[in-house]
């Protein structure tokens, strides 16, 4: 019993790190689709007692200090609205998010870099409309030369994403895990079909 009640004790707070909460916006969004707003259990607690958030949701686990005991949050909304970005930044990340993490020469997934399509080499510069995701293979393939010169196309056209373009985009990645409590609340303002 005793080497019971110890091994317990010590893996109680490695579980509880594995209790992400899903973070609202006041408008009941999340902050972002992907990756998806989430806060540490000890950060969504914190938030509350500070009075920045309202629970919205609760694991059934509890957390316990010598005085009280509280259920662990898995939703909160903010109490102030925080006004999202109309400037989507320019990172490797986003890049490949609006790409949708395929290679825009030949498709293909996984080993993704990024490619100049007019090559710096011949004046191309860093910047949404000349920068794209691609495999290895394809960049390699390419390298400094025109598209014209090693017979590849594109997918699509690079252009600079609107951040509710890029948001949205989000949607369609979940991530590894999506507890119950979270799916009300990620997909409430997805347009519905007819």
């Amino acid at each position: 019993m005793q080497g019971e009640f110890r091994t317990s004790f010590v893996r109680e707070p490695n579980n509880l790190r594995h209790h992400p909460a899903l973070v609202l916006n006041a408008d009941y969004r999340p902050l972002s689709y992907y990756p998806l707003s989430l806060w540490t259990w000890q950060e969504a607690i914190k938030a509350k007692f500070l009075e920045r958030v309202d629970i919205v949701a609760e694991y059934d686990q509890e957390v316990h200090s010598p005085s009280m005991s509280l259920k662990i949050p898995s939703v909160v909304v903010l109490k102030d609205y925080v006004k999202p970005q109309k400037r989507v930044a320019f990172t490797r990340f986003n890049l490949f998010l609006r790409d949708e993490f395929c290679c825009q020469y030949c498709g293909s997934r996984g080993d993704l870099t990024f490619d100049h399509v007019v090559p710096r080499a011949r004046g191309g510069i860093t910047s949404w409309e000349n920068v794209v995701a691609a495999c290895s293979r394809c960049n390699l393939k390419k390298g400094s030369k025109s598209l014209r010169q090693v017979h590849m196309s594109l997918r699509k056209p690079p252009r600079q994403p609107a951040a509710e373009e890029l948001r949205n985009m989000g949607r369609r990645f979940p991530p590894n895990h999506l507890h119950e409590t979270w799916v009300d609340f990620l997909y409430w303002d997805a347009e519905l079909e007819a």
